[in-house]
């Protein structure tokens, strides 16, 4: 009998139904084994988290363009945008797992040992690995072998002596719907092997309720390890300053000092290290005549010191978002190097953070009298957890890439002949002065405003030599010298205003800043790697 027009034939749709089941169990086999180790990781080192180790190598591993780019384009969102990526393509790598897998089982083991191979891999390598992190992808690389080992089978439904599905015994290219499925009570027939497809959806829901319960368990976890840190970071009591800063100077404008929620953050870590301030540790070691380990408590028995000090990140664009002023509190770090012994020709301190970034600060700019310190206290409070909690180092002068090591382990005290920091690998300049800076913060760029006088204003930072002038052009015009709130000293940015009598019309407004030695800052636009972004920041504005 002709099939009717237009009719599906019957092994197509079977075996479409087929893949698309064994696909699904791919996918179910693939989360339960990221929800395993998720859970392992969690109750062991969350930093070993395939996902995580992964995502970091995936960061370290990525071309500095790439990096630029994922800053640029996503902000502060790029490492959720990174590992939602890798989610989606280990997805797909586990739907065709389990593809594959419905005829050839070895193919779904071999898909979970490649899942394992790679998270164990990539935990291992990490500068501050354990042995025992490759547990947590071993453990979600046998759950997800064991699932798809036997789930993609029983998409098929049963079969008789092994062979192929019901489905597909049928030698018609095409028959009506209703005489295919006028044979349902085949499947029970004890003759057949493979299972119901009642025995898939069964065992599909175990292992999704399985997958469910190892996910949450391994979210618990991590808040109980939040909760943890937090408490650890509320026990802290900071001492008051042996030499506090001052007050700010009168004229200096609401905004001068950045809130710890909105200090700006860039690194390499995906998840944030949080540590327990009863178990850091600081080691000062390498070329020293006296290695030294301080505990927590230790600096806090120093004298510390309070400072106004602007930091920003190399990879700020002009007029870019990464800079902040903040008041930090801190011990110097050149008495506690000198105490150590720095040994004849160590040039670079290399600063060594809890997560294994490496950071090289030149020695001079420690020793040379600015407050390069090791910070515990940011705007009157512990540091944040986001921003190196219980302790960072903190360089005036340089951008942080060189001397602002967040969730601080270790210095040693070496040479820039024989190490290279983590930047510098990727080929950032070795030693990073901040270069002087201006941006307009007010009006925001395509604003539109009423003729009359309008106040243009923001701020511009040339730490260690100060700003001494910021001057404002409109359009093509001649420059014209805006006003200047008091700054605390050189090493924060300045406040600037320049009240401009704005006709209608669309307007151009630029700005630039002389520092303390009276160097124009350049107009030459220069991109951020591998020194530093330079040239005039500029916004369009509309004046009705």
């Amino acid at each position: 009998m002709p099939a009717p027009r237009g009719a599906v034939p019957v092994q197509d749709r079977g075996r479409f139904r087929r893949r698309l089941g064994a696909g699904f169990a791919g996918l179910l086999g693939g989360a339960a084994g990221v929800a395993v180790a998720q859970l392992v990781a969690a109750a062991a080192r969350p930093q070993a988290a395939p996902l995580v180790a992964v995502g970091a190598t995936v960061i370290d591993a990525a071309p500095t363009p790439v990096k630029e780019f994922a800053v640029r384009t996503f902000d502060t969102y790029d490492k959720p945008v990174l590992l939602g990526g890798i989610g989606l393509v280990l997805a797909a790598v586990a739907v065709l797992a389990g593809v594959l897998a419905r005829r050839r089982p070895v193919a779904g083991v071999l898909g979970a040992a490649l899942f394992g191979l790679v998270g164990a891999a990539a935990a291992l390598t990490r500068p501050a690995a354990e042995p025992g992190d490759l547990l947590p992808s071993v453990a979600g690389a046998v759950v997800a072998a064991i699932v798809l080992h036997q789930l993609p089978r029983r998409a098929d439904g049963p079969t008789r002596n092994g062979s192929a599905p019901l489905a597909a015994v049928r030698t018609t290219d095409r028959v009506p719907v209703a005489d295919f499925e006028a044979e349902p009570a085949a499947a029970e027939d004890p003759g057949r092997t493979g299972g119901t497809r009642r025995d898939f959806v069964r065992v599909a829901t175990v292992v999704a309720a399985g997958t469910a319960l190892s996910g949450a368990a391994g979210y618990l976890l991590t808040q109980i390890r939040a909760r943890d840190a937090s408490r650890s970071r509320q026990t802290v009591r900071l001492p008051a300053a042996a030499r506090p800063a001052g007050p700010l100077p009168t004229g200096v404008q609401p905004g001068f000092h950045t809130p710890n929620a909105e200090f700006y953050r860039v690194d390499t870590a995906l998840t944030v290290p949080r540590l327990d301030v009863d178990d850091w540790r600081l080691r000062i070691r390498g070329r020293v005549d006296r290695p030294v380990e301080l505990r927590f408590t230790d600096l806090l028995r120093r004298e510390l010191v309070e400072r106004d000090i602007t930091l920003n990140c190399v990879s700020s664009e002009v007029g870019g978002p990464y800079v902040g002023t903040a008041r930090w509190l801190g011990v110097p770090l050149a008495p506690l190097l000198r105490e150590a012994g720095i040994q004849a020709g160590a040039d670079q301190v290399v600063a060594r953070s809890a997560e294994g970034m490496t950071i090289g600060t030149p020695v001079e700019t420690v020793l040379d009298g600015r407050d390069a310190m090791l910070v515990v206290g940011m705007n009157g409070e512990p540091l944040p957890h986001e921003h190196g909690f219980p302790v960072r180092m903190l360089t005036p002068g340089l951008y942080g890439y060189a001397g602002a090591c967040k969730w601080l382990t270790e210095l040693e005290l070496s040479t820039f002949d024989d190490f290279d920091a983590y930047w510098v690998r990727r080929g950032w300049a070795a030693r990073a002065p901040v270069k002087t800076a201006s941006r307009i913060d007010r009006p925001a760029p395509f604003a539109r405003m009423s003729a009359g006088t309008v106040p243009v204003a923001g701020v511009a930072w040339a730490q260690r030599r100060g700003i001494r002038a910021v001057e404002v052009q409109v359009d093509d015009g001649r420059w014209q010298v805006a006003a200047l709130a008091p700054a605390p000293s050189a090493d924060t940015w300045v406040q600037w205003r320049y009240d401009w009598h704005a006709s209608p019309g669309t307007h151009t407004l630029r700005v630039r800043a002389v520092d303390g030695r009276g160097e124009v800052q350049t107009g030459q636009r220069v991109a951020p790697f591998p020194s530093g972004a330079t040239g005039w920041h500029t916004v369009s504005v509309t004046v009705a």
